[in-house]
């Protein structure tokens, strides 16, 4: 492991220079101000750090979810900062597997639905499709509940399948945005074990989180303040 936290491996993610900022009314918000950061494929990285700091800004970038406005991006060795809006979405549908607090389950659609969305917008078939999703409910634990929909199901549930949602193309990268945020302390450790035997099959996982656990199991942390890497921190793994 290298003196910044970064393994050894090919890098999939790296940042150079990266400033964000954003227009509220009248006022210039400058959410991240030239943040370098390199990860390699196969780590698992904690991002933490006071509300406001910009956490959710990189995770919502490092999610071709929004554009730098200085500096550059390339994932898996492709800058996509200069890809059109189509090619950032199937980079998004292709590469990127996202776990959000809120779950952002479909409430008319059942949990294999839900799942096999990211395969319908693939243009996989049916049939594949509902074969995968039922395979990723198993292994989140939940192949028989495939049939319910989110109102029908606990929070850690829902929580669980919006993790199957995330795994269902076999992501090399997954983000995970305060995961456990929502859940009890038992049913937040039951997810935080998901997200590493995800790390643990191949995937990068990055995860913005308060969660001190979360945080203390990590192999790297980094902690954000006003825009800004404070700290890139190699762990030993607890």
């Amino acid at each position: 492991m290298t003196a910044n936290g970064t393994t050894n491996g090919a890098a999939l993610i790296e940042l150079v220079g990266v400033h964000k900022h954003y227009a509220t009314g009248e006022a210039d918000v400058h959410a991240l101000r030239g943040i370098d950061l390199e990860i390699a494929a196969g780590e698992l990285v904690a991002v933490v750090g006071p509300s406001g700091s910009g956490k959710t800004t990189l995770m919502e970038l490092l999610g071709c979810l929004s554009r730098p406005s200085a500096g550059s991006y390339r994932l898996r060795g492709e800058a996509v900062d200069a890809l059109s809006g189509d090619e950032l979405a199937r980079v998004r549908g292709r590469e990127i597997g996202f776990v959000f607090q809120a779950f952002n389950l479909l409430p008319r659609l059942s949990l294999a639905e839900n799942v096999a969305l990211p395969l319908l917008y693939q243009g996989a078939a049916r049939r594949e499709r509902n074969q995968r999703a039922l395979r990723a409910l198993e292994r989140v634990g939940l192949a028989h509940r495939a049939t319910h929909r989110p109102n029908q199901v606990s929070g850690g549930e829902r929580q669980r399948a919006a993790i199957a949602r995330a795994l269902v193309t076999d992501p090399p990268l997954v983000l995970a945005d305060e995961p456990t945020g929502n859940l009890d302390t038992q049913r937040g450790r039951e997810i935080l074990d998901l997200l590493f035997e995800m790390n643990a099959s191949g995937a990068t996982v990055v995860i913005v989180t308060h969660d001190p656990e979360i945080a203390a199991r990590a192999r790297r942390r980094i902690e954000i303040r006003d825009g800004a890497i404070e700290h890139d921190l190699a762990q030993v793994a607890r």
